[in-house]
């Protein structure tokens, strides 16, 4: 008898049954994460049948990629990616461009651990001011902060480098700090 949870080995076999086309296994997999997967594809997408329609293609590439899921991540997490990388190509496609910044101007910013917000700030404020961040904030922001993404992997989903990556959370976090402090108390001082 193996040490793995239930759980895991019954995800492990209806993974193996969506490999082998099986559609009940699917409609399963698909029952289990949709929901968890609209709500990633509405904060990016901010539209009930955009976000669904994102999500939904994003379970056809699922699908049809699920040869290359190898079990390093869990796959909900594999599937997240996917649903993110789908919300950006469709941002993308409405020429919602994310500014490109010149890489030799760009100062290392490795204060990430620096996230000071009043603690009566709540995560409902913090998530309503990243929405009104300018675009080459608001996406890494929601990646870094709310996804939880580290800077490779938000160099990878909105291909830009990671030095990028770190610059626009850098900026965009003191930027969302002011604001915050101006919400809350009604001056930045």
């Amino acid at each position: 008898m193996s040490n793995q949870p239930l759980e895991v080995l019954i995800q492990h076999q209806l993974i193996e049954a969506c490999r082998h086309r099986d559609r009940r296994a699917q409609l399963k997999l698909y029952n289990t994460y949709s929901e968890g997967m609209f709500y990633v594809a509405f904060r990016f997408l901010k539209d009930r049948f955009e976000a669904e329609d994102a999500m939904q293609e994003a379970f056809i590439k699922a699908f049809n990629k699920l040869h290359q899921f190898n079990g390093e991540v869990s796959f909900g997490a594999w599937l997240k990616k996917i649903v993110i990388n789908k919300c950006i190509d469709k941002l993308k496609a409405k020429k919602l461009e994310l500014v490109v910044i010149n890489e030799q101007i760009l100062t290392t910013a490795d204060e990430d651990d620096n996230w000071q917000v009043d603690e009566r700030v709540s995560v409902a404020q913090v998530k309503k001011c990243i929405e009104n961040q300018p675009e080459k904030y608001k996406y890494p922001l929601m990646l870094f902060l709310i996804e939880g993404y580290d800077h490779e992997e938000i160099s990878e989903i909105l291909t830009i480098s990671p030095v990028a990556s770190r610059t626009l959370v850098h900026r965009g976090k003191k930027k969302l700090q002011e604001e915050l402090k101006i919400a809350h108390h009604g001056t930045g001082y």
